[in-house]
């Protein structure tokens, strides 16, 4: 069997975690809230760069499907607070 090819078996709702990276945590918690309306989320801090340039926050975010998961996932990346999205 080839295994390379095959999703993982992702049950429906459930939490999803994300990490965002940027230069200015409000505006990253703007952007979070603003994307994930009507969604149970939370938001942790991760790390701070060496110099405080760059701030990593963690959203977990209850997901009903596949399709919103991946809609969360490229408005935080295009979202102009945020300069990385894991």
């Amino acid at each position: 069997m080839d295994w390379e090819n095959k999703k993982p078996e992702i049950n429906y709702p459930t939490k999803w975690d994300y990490k965002i990276i940027g230069s200015d945590v409000d505006e990253m918690i703007k952007a979070v809230e603003s994307i994930v309306i009507d969604l149970v989320f939370d938001i942790t801090a991760s790390n701070i760069s060496k110099k405080a340039k760059y701030f990593s926050l963690n959203v977990a975010v209850e997901v009903p499907s596949e399709l919103v998961r991946d809609l969360i996932f490229q408005k935080l990346k295009a979202h102009p607070a945020i300069k990385y999205i894991i």
